[in-house]
């Protein structure tokens, strides 16, 4: 699926909010972090995910244009936040207590770990994988770590170990 156009309306909205956060940050921490990079290429179901190490924040285009108020108003704060945090404190819990200060004493953002829209739009792969009482369907994710030998999987009602499905070649 081709990543959508972003107007560029909705790219600036994006980005005062970034700067209005980062304004309300280095005035209450007393700092002067810069701007982070930020990329429009988050895939998958995340709608943003902070990459410490390059400064930078990726969002997921598809769910911005459709949750575009809310996903300004939650995912750029979060996503800062996780930037912030790492500058002040180093390697923490992704969504431990500095994580958790940070969004609502410094951001004055609520504190939520995951977001909740709909992705029902979004293109997901799955792979067929079963046990001894029904089919499974495995992420992308969970598949490349169970071929990794990284994970296991069982059936929740069965307790037999997921086995990929034989192939119809």
């Amino acid at each position: 699926m081709k990543t959508p156009r972003l107007p560029i309306a909705l790219q600036q909205a994006v980005m005062r909010c970034l700067r209005e956060k980062l304004r309300l940050a280095n005035q209450r921490l007393g700092r002067d972090y810069p701007e982070p990079r930020v990329l429009w290429n988050q895939r998958g179901t995340s709608a943003g995910t902070a990459w410490l190490e390059q400064y930078e924040i990726r969002l997921n285009p598809v769910l911005l244009m459709e949750n575009q108020q809310a996903f300004i108003d939650e995912v750029v704060p979060h996503e800062l936040a996780h930037l912030l945090v790492w500058k002040r404190f180093g390697r923490v819990a992704p969504h431990g207590k500095e994580w958790k200060w940070m969004m609502e004493q410094v951001l004055e953002v609520p504190a939520r770990r995951t977001h909740a829209f709909s992705t029902q739009s979004l293109p997901r792969k799955t792979f067929p994988y079963h046990c001894g009482c029904q089919p499974h369907q495995l992420t992308v994710r969970r598949h490349n770590r169970v071929l990794r030998g990284e994970a296991e999987y069982r059936c929740v009602h069965c307790g037999q170990l997921l086995r990929p499905a034989p192939s119809a070649d």
